[in-house]
């Protein structure tokens, strides 16, 4: 008998430890270990790894984890109600699992971790985004992890990996996309989480690259894409002025059409205004 099978089944875990999930805190638990165990695959080998994974709730995907063979699993939770659930799948897992109670984004979890990491996490809804830019923007790289495996909204999954000209393109897909190869490895229905949210949901896997896909300064190329996808409807000689008096002739000179949208332009172009910028400040 493997350990996974000496755990009581997630819905009991829930009704014994009162676990009913809270909205004010992002929560939706995936009961089904079948699909838990397929997310946490989706990450890849795990034998060799130090897992972090934030917002574990009642433990589901930890499980997944830990029976997918991941050398050590560090899970991150704010909600103290689930805290006793989790250290009964560490007592199911000896020196495998360790839990943290408190908020991931005032946690300095990488300090806890020894390379190889990867992170794996049904991300809470109302922190996903702001710890994927964290992660994808560190003050150096490559960062403290190998690859994310994360689940989002459906929607914002969309524009973690979204192309140049559609309505899903914007910042989260530069900073994801300078830096990593992202792609969506799979989708989830409302019906899979308890309680289903109004909207669907999909598992992005992000690997690092060893350098940014194109050199510039990640501070000036990320003030550059919010600023001209701050205000996305105006053109770019209009939506960057702030950043150059004469950004209509820079935009020229790069053979960046003054008069063009954010969303037409591709990671390489923002990536060789953001250089230009910073070795022609006055432009």
């Amino acid at each position: 008998m493997s350990a996974i099978d000496t755990l009581p089944p997630l819905r009991e875990v829930i009704k014994t430890h009162g676990l009913s999930a809270r909205k004010a805190l992002g929560q939706n638990f995936l009961l089904d270990l079948n699909l838990t165990a397929k997310i946490a695959r989706q990450a890849g080998d795990l034998s060799d790894c130090d897992v972090l994974e934030i917002g574990p709730g009642p433990g589901g995907l930890t499980r997944g984890l830990l029976s997918e063979g991941a050398r050590r699993v560090l899970a991150v939770e704010r909600d103290p109600r689930c805290l006793p659930a989790l250290e009964e799948v560490a007592a199911a897992y000896p020196g495998k699992l360790e839990v943290i109670g408190g908020d991931a984004l005032e946690i300095d979890a990488a300090a806890m971790l020894r390379a190889p990491v990867k992170i794996v996490a049904n991300l809470p809804y109302n922190v996903g985004t702001e710890l994927l830019v964290r992660w994808l923007t560190p003050k150096t790289w490559p960062p403290f992890w190998q690859s994310l495996t994360l689940m989002f909204q459906r929607e914002v999954a969309e524009r973690i990996v979204a192309e140049p000209g559609s309505k899903a393109y914007g910042r989260l897909a530069i900073l994801a996309q300078w830096r990593a190869d992202a792609r969506i490895v799979m989708d989830l229905p409302p019906q899979a989480f308890t309680p289903p949210p109004k909207v669907s949901s999909a598992v992005v896997h992000l690997k690092a690259l060893p350098a940014p896909r194109f050199e510039a300064d990640a501070a000036i190329l990320s003030k550059t894409v919010a600023m001209a996808f701050g205000q996305r409807r105006k053109m770019l000689r209009a939506s960057l002025k702030p950043l150059d008096p004469n950004i209509e002739s820079r935009l020229s000179r790069l053979g960046i059409a003054p008069t063009d949208r954010a969303e037409r332009l591709d990671l390489e172009a923002f990536c060789t205004l953001a250089r230009d910028l910073k070795e022609n400040p006055t432009g």
